[in-house]
């Protein structure tokens, strides 16, 4: 019976020994990983003249709508886990600015409307997104994380504008 105690402590010696060299990995991990990656704050984000963006963008005259559809609409912000490793230059290579909207199924440069939850404002395709989330769903930029996850998940419709 002494043996089996014997070895019952050595084999939790040993689990013991094992739990602390991961913990001390992963704690090592997150350490060099924070002083390795950038943080992106706001003071980052590059000096764009988001009204002169929105005034080409929000030119209402001759603007009609050609499509209205149905979609997911989310947001995001210009940080290295929401975009890719240039997180201030869309998919089409403009740099990001008020007005700047991502989907899969329209072309760069498609200006659309989302009434319900914008009224008249223009919104430009300029990005895109991962393709898991399908043609159906837009991506709206923002400014800082934080608009972006108070904005949420809508279902709404999006109205494609003539060009």
């Amino acid at each position: 019976m002494n043996i089996n105690i014997i070895k019952n402590n050595a084999a939790l010696g040993r689990l013991t020994r094992l739990f602390s060299s991961i913990f001390v990995s992963i704690v090592v991990t997150v350490c060099f990983l924070d002083t390795v990656l950038p943080v992106t704050t706001n003071a980052d984000l590059p000096d764009v003249s988001t009204a002169s963006y929105a005034a080409k963008t929000n030119n209402k005259s001759a603007q009609k709508a050609v499509k209205t559809i149905n979609v997911v609409i989310t947001a995001y912000s210009s940080t290295p886990d929401q975009t890719d490793d240039t997180p201030f230059i869309t998919a089409s290579g403009k740099q990001v600015a008020e007005g700047i909207a991502a989907n899969n199924m329209l072309p760069f440069g498609t200006k659309i409307k989302i009434p319900g939850l914008y009224g008249d404002k223009v919104f430009v395709i300029q990005d895109r997104m991962n393709k898991r989330m399908g043609d159906h769903r837009f991506d709206i930029w923002m400014p800082t994380r934080e608009q972006a996850l108070h904005f949420g998940v809508k279902s709404t419709e999006v109205q494609v504008l003539e060009n």
